[in-house]
């Protein structure tokens, strides 16, 4: 509290107490004009009562108007924000009796002007934020600032997520979503499909090789495996002749099926699959054991595991890569806006529809939140202490309302005059 009864906000003390100073120096400027006017009527009127000259009425006159006139002023000011004098005369003390008024006033005005569809859209609109926004973007610095900022905010987003609740909810949304997914349908188109298009041959090819190279490496394993299968009253040299000459013939159709595309093996294992696909879709005896296998996968105790090890792993890869300042996705994230900067300036349908959007964000966070905001107003001076209201206005609209009183000393003083020169002219 100051010297004159006005509390100042802390966080603004220094701009606060330059307005005080300038409202202590209105204040008794004007109150001073009273004063002098006062001292001028009273020199004035016994001169005048002295007879001297004509002229000495009408000073008189102009001061007592502008007494007057001043007085009067100095009590409209005054009674906005206290009772004059002390004395609580009706209708005065505006401000602190009429806080909560004043806040829902202002709030409506607020909404009823400034949140209006019509208004928000038309300042958004002049605005024209696309080219400025690409202008902007446009510049490395600026793009590798933004792209900086989103890293700091996906870092952050990231390293505040909790694991396992994280790994909980998708643990819960992934099983029952399986839970209660036809997957054999979807399976098996996805499988006739593959089988049409001819994708699924490049595995194919994959496993030939891998098959060709073991049984390659593998010769003896083969060999004493087929001649085991032999029956016991067979001579051993014979068995491993036999199983021999049966590993060659199995390398030479590997060879061939590895070699020729249009193998009959190959299109044995083609007509496979795409039975397999039609089972998968019409066969029920397929379709359930497909079900079994979803729910042996739900209830395993490694599937819950293995999610919880893909997120960790997910998340420890992303941090990863938004912390690397030179790593390729902050990179290409800083290219991608300076991209977007030029082409927010040359590509006018873009620019357009940018606009367009952020216009429309902008209106509907407006009408959708209007009632939140002017609320907040309301609030906010409804929970505002009432004289301290009133001093926060007058600290900051004082000095103005100052030189209503000055004013009003002014035009009193003329209109006196006037009023004077009137009396003696005509009466």
């Amino acid at each position: 509290m100051t010297a004159t009864g006005l509390a100042l906000p802390t966080a603004t003390a220094s701009v606060d107490e330059l307005r005080l100073r300038d409202l202590r120096r209105m204040k008794t400027f004007a109150t001073g004009l009273i004063v002098l006017a006062a001292v001028v009527y009273v020199i004035a009127a016994r001169a005048e009562r002295a007879g001297a000259a004509e002229w000495v009425g009408y000073v008189a006159a102009a001061a007592e108007a502008g007494m007057i006139g001043g007085l009067a002023d100095w009590f409209a000011v005054t009674a906005l924000f206290k009772h004059p004098l002390g004395i609580p005369i009706p209708h005065t003390a505006i401000i602190p009796r009429k806080k909560d008024q004043l806040g829902d006033s202002l709030s409506q005005f607020v909404g009823d002007n400034f949140l209006q569809e019509s208004s928000v859209r038309d300042r958004v609109d002049a605005v024209d934020v696309a080219p400025r926004l690409g202008e902007w973007l446009a510049k490395p610095d600026n793009a590798a600032r933004v792209s900086d900022e989103l890293a700091a905010w996906a870092k952050g987003g990231l390293r505040v997520l909790n694991d396992e609740g994280i790994r909980a909810q998708v643990e819960f949304a992934v099983m029952r979503r399986l839970a209660t997914m036809d997957v054999s349908q979807p399976l098996g188109k996805l499988l006739g499909q593959i089988v049409a298009d001819g994708a699924h041959r490049g595995l194919v090819d994959v496993i030939v090789d891998r098959t060709g190279l073991w049984l390659r490496d593998n010769r003896a394993t083969v060999v004493r495996v087929v001649a085991g299968q032999a029956p016991g009253w067979s001579p051993r040299f014979v068995d491993d002749l036999v199983a021999a000459r049966i590993y060659d013939e199995i390398m030479r159709v590997a060879a061939a099926v590895r070699d020729d595309p249009e193998h009959e093996i190959r299109g044995t294992f083609d007509r496979l699959l795409a039975n397999l696909a039609v089972d998968l879709q019409h066969d029920p005896a397929t379709i359930h054991r497909v079900e079994r296998a979803r729910d042996g996968l739900i209830t395993h105790p490694e599937t819950g595991a293995l999610l919880d090890h893909v997120w960790v792993s997910a998340r420890r890869s992303l941090v990863d890569l938004v912390e690397d300042p030179d790593g390729g996705l902050r990179v290409q994230a800083t290219e991608q806006l300076l991209r977007l900067g030029a082409a927010l300036q040359d590509d006018p349908d873009l620019a357009g529809k940018v606009n367009r959007w952020v216009s429309d964000a902008v209106v509907h966070v407006v009408t959708t939140y209007r009632a939140d905001v002017t609320a907040v107003i309301s609030e906010t001076v409804r929970g505002w202490d009432a004289e301290e209201t009133a001093q926060r206005i007058e600290l900051h609209t004082g000095r103005d309302l100052q030189f209503i009183r000055v004013n009003g000393f002014v035009v009193g003083a003329l209109v006196g005059v006037i009023i004077h020169a009137l009396t003696t002219t005509l009466l």
